[in-house]
């Protein structure tokens, strides 16, 4: 059976170790990083037009009251889980969009020129998405309502969690995973149990946050969403 390293943040890691369990794969989930909450000392912008998400995140661990008092503004989400978090969180409108923060900034850039709008974001995040809509005239309020953090993991407990054995696959969804994953299996204590493993990265950016020297073999999703990713592990290896 094949063994996949999933590395995102719960609760996602559960939710993809199970669609891995029913595709017939063996998952191991050892997150590499994880997220917490910011402080969000704002009220909504009365003349906002509309509401942009990139990750589904930046709403599920947003102040309740500070999302309510957003909700009734059109929301464009990044993708479909984005989508589905923000209707959970009690948007009435929302938008789904294409699965990539550059490709959803040119999908409403002509709408929203010339207008405001309310960017729920992490701290840690591409410049792109703002950059690609302030050159056509869009005023983005960023508002940082998360962090995403490097998790330390000692070899020894690595080590166990993967029951010593090596893995097949690595699941990559976050560029800072991915710098975590390159420091790991440079360790001489680790380096067995990731040797022989496919390292498959949720967009190129990803890809490129991998130290260029670790010598794994390295895919890329065709698109930047989950189910292009897993689909990867049925690719001949």
């Amino acid at each position: 059976m094949v063994r996949v390293l999933v590395t995102r943040p719960e609760p996602g890691a559960s939710r993809t170790a199970r669609q891995l369990e029913a595709q017939g794969f063996q998952p191991i989930v050892l997150p590499l990083t994880e997220t917490a909450a910011l402080p969000v000392d704002r009220v909504a912008v009365p003349k906002a037009a509309a509401v942009a998400i990139t990750s589904a995140n930046a709403v599920r661990l947003a102040p309740r009251e500070f999302v309510a008092a957003l909700a009734a503004l059109p929301c464009h989400a990044v993708g479909k889980r984005t989508a589905e978090a923000c209707r959970a969180a009690g948007f009435s409108s929302v938008a789904e969009g294409p699965g990539d923060a550059e490709a959803l900034a040119r999908a409403i850039a002509d709408d929203l020129a010339g207008k405001e709008i309310v960017y729920l974001c992490g701290r840690v995040r591409f410049p792109i998405f703002e950059e690609r809509l302030a050159a056509v005239g869009v005023r983005v309020d960023a508002i940082e309502t998360y962090d995403t953090v490097r998790l330390r993991h000692a070899d020894a407990e690595v080590v166990a969690h993967l029951s010593n054995r090596p893995v097949d696959a690595v699941l990559l969804y976050s560029a800072k995973a991915a710098e975590v994953l390159s420091a790991l299996i440079r360790r001489p204590a680790l380096r067995g149990l990731f040797e022989k493993a496919e390292l498959l990265a949720l967009s190129a950016r990803v890809a490129d946050a991998l130290d260029g020297g670790v010598g794994q073999k390295v895919r890329i999703a065709p698109q930047p969403d989950e189910e292009a990713l897993l689909a990867l592990l049925s690719l001949p290896r």
